[in-house]
């Protein structure tokens, strides 16, 4: 069973892979030369991109704060009404 490379490999795999583009061989070539598929080249060149900027990353956190707060408040809501309807029933 083959072991997956670990981040320092995969680096390493890319620039070889960038190498070899750079020096004239398609996106094939140079993944069969690594020994990876274009596939795992793509996803792995995607990984190692830069990441989101700290923008994007504190947008995101802020929606799902935001969609955290929303169920929150909904259920908040939901058991005010049943109390609001069960003090109604009490003669």
């Amino acid at each position: 069973m083959r072991r997956r490379p670990g981040p320092e490999r995969i680096s390493s795999i890319l620039r070889d892979a960038q190498a070899d583009l750079d020096s004239g061989l398609n996106i094939d070539q140079a993944c069969r030369k690594a020994g990876i598929s274009t596939t795992t080249y793509y996803r792995w060149k995607a990984l190692q991109e830069e990441p989101a900027s700290s923008e994007q990353l504190r947008v995101r956190e802020l929606e799902a704060e935001n969609g955290r707060l929303k169920a929150l408040v909904a259920e908040l809501a939901l058991d005010r009404k049943m109390l609001q309807e069960a003090l109604k029933k009490k003669p």
